[in-house]
């Protein structure tokens, strides 16, 4: 039998603020994230009712909050980076999606996002201590 198991959060809404509009621009006036973190199936299917055999996944959404608030980012991309590496820096997560996008995009309608998918080796890459060069 084969297990995946993974920690899902959707429409965390971010207190952030992205981008730079011209006047009279549609300013969306939410930015919302939708993550997913495989972890071990150890970290799910547990025998014990208590934190310390599962993810703890509370400091890493305080960290996101954090990051959102950092002040004023041009680009998503640049927060979700930032949001890519907070995940890096928990090696139970083995693989991770992440959804981040803005509403209302024109005229109080429309959604616009990206998606990125972070794979284990890319993963593994980002863990690595920096060595500085000789």
């Amino acid at each position: 039998m084969s297990l995946r198991a993974c920690v899902e959060l959707k429409d965390l809404q971010l207190h952030t603020q992205i981008g730079t509009y011209a006047p009279g621009a549609c300013i969306p006036d939410r930015h919302l994230l939708d993550i997913t973190l495989w972890v071990d199936p150890s970290l799910v299917l547990i025998a014990v009712d208590a934190m310390n055999y599962v993810f703890d996944y509370d400091p890493l959404v305080i960290e996101i909050d954090r990051l959102s608030e950092d002040g004023h980012y041009e680009t998503q991309e640049r927060l979700l980076t930032r949001i890519v590496e907070a995940c890096a820096l928990h090696p139970e997560i083995e693989l991770l999606e992440l959804y981040l996008r803005k509403t209302p995009v024109r005229e109080n309608s429309g959604t616009l996002g990206i998606r990125l998918y972070v794979d284990a080796s890319t993963l593994t890459e980002m863990r690595k201590p920096l060595t500085p060069s000789a």
